[in-house]
């Protein structure tokens, strides 16, 4: 007969299981030998005060596992032909490692890097605009979709970039991806050998870099200066490399932009060598001086460049969706490649995406954003320079979403993880090299300060981490 069972609904494991588990160390310790009868599931229901379907689901799941036998109106025993059952020792509770993932889910800190300004999108419209496409759509909404990405989307996204961005391309040449990581997976699978070299901004972003070692690529580190990646330098150290990644509209992470003597010096290398450019355009909708830059893509006349871009960072990051631009003597290579890979981005949300393109949403949003994001850089440069003076030397670029303030002293990456103890995400600037002799500094994102006092008040926080 097995012991008295107490039930514990404080468990996370329900009843059944608990009752499962009692059996089994009534076995091990031989309160029940092979053989011995078991109680009925009517009687130890009553017993116990259990429904009959909670024992009958421990009983099956031990016959079903060999601890029992049904003997039909014999009744169910302990298995004869049952060794001594030998269970594992409880394991102690471990706490489960705090592992600081790169994206948690949670709200954004303060200073977060790579986001926009979460309180002043347009969630109303965007609602408007999916609950429509989920009311109209048919079955094409149900199906696998495109995995080169939704027809519409890919045709508002190149008449998009024909008018801001000067690149003339056909729907064809555009690919959607489930963010930039995917755009780099797809090149490296599609053009990418294992073993070829690639040029990479030294500083330049970590993510990427970490990507392209994971496709095979051999790193060359090329230094950047005020004009951007030093071309002359990046075939000095490695001529014949296939690749190279630029941020030529706003260098990631120090801001500058890529020189016009530069951009067609690299062209013309890739050109020369039959290299390909893969050009990171990750926030240039964002320039508070000027006009946009045209893109690195605009001048490309040979076909040498892969063009990238992102709605994660002008919409929301939620979305993960962005785009890849190819010569269009590739794109059939690589809409092959994205169909081995399952490159299927939701239908929703690239549906949503092209209406709220389609229909002017997109160049409104841009627009409040840049008069927005002016005035939120602007209150914390000046809270920063007021809280910390000199000690901070903060060089704030044409565009972007992001600042650099270089350190007159201290260790970055410890000032970095202090702060985050402190619910302040800042990047520390030497995580971004490789080779070059890093700088001390922070990299900060200011697109959610969302007044004078807020940013003056975050200062004050980060000061007294520094």
């Amino acid at each position: 007969m097995i012991v008295q069972f107490e039930l514990d609904r404080s468990q996370p494991a329900p009843i059944y299981r608990q009752l499962y588990q009692r059996f089994l160390e009534s076995i091990a310790d031989g309160r029940l030998r092979p053989g011995d009868r078991v109680p009925a599931v009517r009687a130890l229901a009553a017993e116990l005060n259990l429904a009959r379907g909670t024992v009958d689901a421990a009983y099956q799941l031990l016959i079903g596992e060999g601890y029992l036998t049904a003997r039909g109106a014999a009744g169910t025993v302990v298995t004869p032909q049952l060794t001594t059952v030998s269970l594992p020792a409880p394991r102690a509770s471990v706490a489960s490692m705090d592992y600081q993932g790169t994206h948690s889910g949670g709200l954004p800190l303060a200073l977060q890097m790579g986001l926009p300004a979460l309180d002043a999108f347009p969630r109303k419209v965007w609602t408007r605009l999916a609950g429509r496409q989920l009311r109209q759509s048919g079955l094409e909404g149900l199906v696998y979709p495109d995995s080169r990405g939704y027809a519409p989307l890919r045709m508002a996204i190149a008449a998009y970039l024909g008018i801001s961005r000067g690149i003339n391309c056909h729907p064809d040449q555009v690919l959607v991806c489930a963010g930039y990581r995917a755009c780099l997976d797809l090149i490296s699978h599609t053009l990418m050998r294992s073993g070829d070299k690639c040029w990479l901004e030294d500083p330049g972003y970590f993510m990427a870099r970490e990507a392209l070692k994971e496709g095979g690529a051999e790193l060359v580190p090329v230094p950047v200066d005020d004009q951007g990646l030093d071309v002359a330098q990046g075939i000095a150290r490695c001529p014949d490399a296939r690749f190279a990644v630029v941020t030529p509209t706003h260098q990631s992470p120090l801001g500058m932009s890529l020189s016009l003597a530069r951009r067609l010096a690299l062209l013309d290398w890739a050109s020369r060598t039959g290299s390909w450019v893969i050009e990171d355009d990750y926030d240039s909708e964002y320039r508070y001086q000027g006009k946009p830059l045209p893109a690195l893509k605009s001048l490309d006349q040979q076909g040498r460049v892969l063009y990238t871009g992102t709605f994660s960072k002008v919409l929301f990051p939620g979305l993960r969706l962005a785009y890849l631009v190819v010569p269009a003597e590739q794109s059939q290579a690589f809409a092959r490649q994205a169909d081995r890979l399952h490159n299927h981005c939701p239908h929703l949300l690239q549906a949503t995406v092209a209406a709220f393109l389609s229909e002017g949403h997109f160049a409104r949003h841009l627009k409040k954003m840049r008069s927005l994001y002016a005035r939120r850089r602007q209150w914390l440069i000046d809270a920063l320079r007021q809280q910390f003076g000199d000690r901070l030397q903060i060089n704030p670029h044409a565009g972007g979403m992001h600042l650099v303030a270089v350190l007159g002293e201290g260790d970055d990456r410890l000032l970095a993880q202090r702060a985050r103890a402190q619910g302040i995400a800042i990047e520390p600037l030497s995580h971004w090299y490789v080779e070059a002799k890093p700088k001390q500094g922070l990299v900060m994102g200011f697109t959610n300060i969302i007044s004078a006092r807020h940013a003056s008040e975050v200062a004050l926080r980060l000061a007294q981490v520094i």
